[in-house]
């Protein structure tokens, strides 16, 4: 049992920092990368990004972070192991905060963003961008905040749960 707690607490923080990471890279390389160009430029990309990432590894992270994370706490919610519980606990809602921000809020804008078409046929292209970026930009901070937090109180939970098993 110690061996599934230990891998449950390592797979959650390596997913969940996988997510951190790629949050984390829109918001510091991707997104100012795209806002220095035309606005068919970042229309397109990002059309062509929200469909390439629809796949196994993206959904793997993304869900298994909440899955293994939720797996982690209910292992350590006993004994001497519910030392790491608050910080995996907490973990938890702040992916939670990423889920719902993901699906309340950047999906939508993706779905829009795939509905106005192909940008060599928008009448006004900069206005597509317009409705998109800024609001995806501000939600995906809020993301990578919240899954770079959360992946920090999980290495903090190995850190403890290491101690425990020490």
């Amino acid at each position: 049992m110690t061996m599934l707690r230990t891998l449950s607490l390592l797979a959650a923080t390596v997913t969940t920092g996988l997510m951190a990471g790629l949050f984390a890279a829109f918001a510091y390389s991707v997104m100012p990368g795209l806002a220095r160009a035309d606005a068919r430029t970042l229309v397109l990309a990002m059309q062509r990004i929200n469909e390439a990432i629809l796949n196994g590894w993206f959904l793997g992270c993304f869900f298994g972070a909440l899955l293994l994370t939720g797996t982690a706490a209910a292992l350590h919610a006993s004994g001497d192991w519910s030392a790491a519980l608050p910080w995996i606990v907490a973990a938890l809602l702040l992916y939670l905060v990423v889920l719902v921000v993901t699906m309340a809020l950047n999906v939508p804008l993706n779905n829009a963003l795939a509905q106005a078409g192909d940008p060599d046929r928008l009448a006004d292209v900069a206005a597509v961008r317009d409705r998109f970026a800024p609001a995806w930009i501000r939600w995906n901070l809020v993301r990578a905040v919240a899954s770079t937090a959360g992946f920090v109180l999980l290495t903090w939970a190995l850190v403890v749960h290491g101690r425990i098993a020490g």
